[in-house]
């Protein structure tokens, strides 16, 4: 898995919070495997601290294949907190931008660096 910088996550937090009131976004790893095979992920974030890590192991290469941005952030508890979950969250797909689509353009392209 490739390194993600700090300010890479941070940007992925913000879009999901943008995307969570402007636009709409999906949760749970079943819910994101669905959005991606259709298509329809603009941004895959995963958390890192995910047991057991079969759970997650399909995602990025699903991305990769689907041609998402793909983010691993350190822990699911911030990943659910963007999301607007009580609880910790595997991973989350933004399908609608809405406010978020600067910033997910931003991170597609350092993603690509």
């Amino acid at each position: 898995m490739a390194e993600v910088t700090k300010e890479i996550q941070d940007k992925a937090y913000e879009a999901i919070e943008l995307a969570r009131k402007s636009g709409k976004i999906k949760k749970g790893t079943n819910e994101v495997t669905k959005i991606i095979e259709r298509g329809n992920a603009k941004l895959v974030v995963v958390a890192k601290n995910v047991n057991p890590k079969e759970v997650i192991m399909h995602l990025e290469p699903l991305c990769k294949e689907k041609d998402v941005p793909y983010v691993l952030v350190e822990n699911k508890e911030d990943l659910g907190a963007a999301a607007g979950l009580p609880v910790g969250s595997s991973a989350v797909a933004v399908v609608k931008e809405g406010d978020a689509l600067n910033i997910i353009k931003e991170i597609r392209i350092k993603l690509s660096k």
